[in-house]
């Protein structure tokens, strides 16, 4: 195993850990709101993957689980801001 699967599987172990703890001692919420998703993730993910149906409001709240599986596994964190990619490049 290479230095850098070692060192995702322990994040991720790690990660999960701290998850379950709060979960248990009730400090971590099952669920978010819309406005809680937006400040965690961006106003404009949160959208995209509602438009997606990658990702569904009931009852006024958003899966918190499901939003992080959704975050984790976009890639599009790392694309440029709109304000980056509409500015005119220096010739």
């Amino acid at each position: 195993m290479k230095l850098k699967e070692l060192t995702v599987l322990l994040m991720n172990a790690s990660v999960q850990s701290a998850e379950k703890a709060f979960a248990n001692t009730a400090i971590l919420q099952g669920n978010l709101s819309k406005a809680q998703a937006y400040q965690l993730y961006g106003r404009s993910n949160v959208d995209r993957w509602l438009s997606e149906s990658l990702i569904k409001i009931s009852n006024k709240k958003i899966d918190r689980l499901k939003l992080e599986a959704i975050a984790a596994s976009s890639n599009r964190m790392t694309y440029l801001p709109v304000a980056d990619r509409l500015a005119k490049p220096l010739a």
